[in-house]
């Protein structure tokens, strides 16, 4: 039986964003806050995804081998660095945190049966890496707070009650809501990066986060007014919203995921059609509530 195994480390490091070739003046375009000498540092988290079949004694491999892999071949030698400096790599492709993902697979891939190596920057921001060229995933967090009734506009106030119990009270009730966005693109060869991410925040910002933000869903966005707001409506409608400006940062959009409370979340994975519909499918799956 197959089976995959993670495995968390972690290192902390220091990065700067800057081409050579370019002057100062486009740098700080280019890469803003990133951009200032001498760099800046990150607290990094790593999972390191494994597969196999399950030995005689249980186990795909043995974890205490493969941390000592993973020290040996990447904590060891990135804990306290300076990441421009300290692998080759990252003098030809900026160390940007899909980038490391890359680079940490290429060197663990010869010594480890790898599924993916997922880093966090931070707690808002990570990249996904599966071995595939130069193609990644790069996944932003943000929040926006908001109101909400669940209660079908044609139907009367006993029938939504029973579909939607408590939810569906007159005055609606309201989540912080956390939203995760993922793209997925081709590593520039120089620049480290799938997307501006500059402008990958801005562009959710514009068209959701203070769109939504400290509104009455039903009332305030009008797709809510004939559509039950639902995590899974809002997140599929944020999903809609979200393509074709991500696509024309040269990107795509692969995954909307909506964390309602602590108890409730739905993923959204994005297609090429023009508006994604519900579904439960695997791999390519349009809805999947958590």
């Amino acid at each position: 039986m197959q089976c995959i195994v993670n495995r968390r480390a972690q290192f902390s490091a220091s990065h700067r964003y800057w081409l050579p070739e370019l002057g100062e003046a486009e740098n700080i375009e280019k890469f803003g806050a990133c951009s200032r000498f001498p760099g800046h540092g990150h607290n990094y988290v790593i999972f390191i995804s494994l597969a196999g079949e399950l030995d005689e004694y249980g186990m795909v491999l043995n974890l205490s081998d493969v941390k000592q892999v993973i020290k040996r071949e990447v904590t060891s030698q990135l804990d306290f660095s300076y990441l421009n400096d300290v692998w080759a790599e990252f003098g030809q492709t900026l160390p940007t945190t899909e980038n490391i993902a890359r680079v940490i697979w290429q060197r663990l891939a010869p010594h480890l049966p790898l599924v993916r190596v997922q880093l966090f920057e931070h707690p808002e921001l990570w990249a996904d890496y599966l071995g595939n060229g130069m193609e990644a995933y790069l996944t932003v967090s943000t929040h926006f707070s908001a109101a909400h009734r669940l209660a079908h506009p044609h139907l009367s106030q006993e029938d939504n009650t029973e579909i939607y119990g408590k939810c569906a009270r007159p005055h609606g009730h309201g989540h912080n809501y956390h939203l995760e966005v993922t793209v997925k693109g081709e590593i520039d060869q120089r620049t480290g990066m799938i997307v501006d991410l500059g402008a990958l925040y801005q562009v959710i910002d514009n068209y959701v986060v203070e769109p939504f933000d400290h509104t009455f869903l039903n009332k305030d966005i009008p797709y809510f007014a004939e559509v039950v707001p639902t995590a899974e409506n809002i997140a599929l409608y944020i999903s809609n919203i979200l393509r074709s400006p991500i696509q024309e940062l040269g990107a795509k959009l692969y995954k909307v995921k909506l964390i309602e409370s602590p108890n409730n979340s739905c993923e959204i994975y994005s297609t090429d059609s023009e508006s994604t519909s519900a579904s439960t499918a695997i791999p390519e799956p349009q809805l999947a509530r958590i």
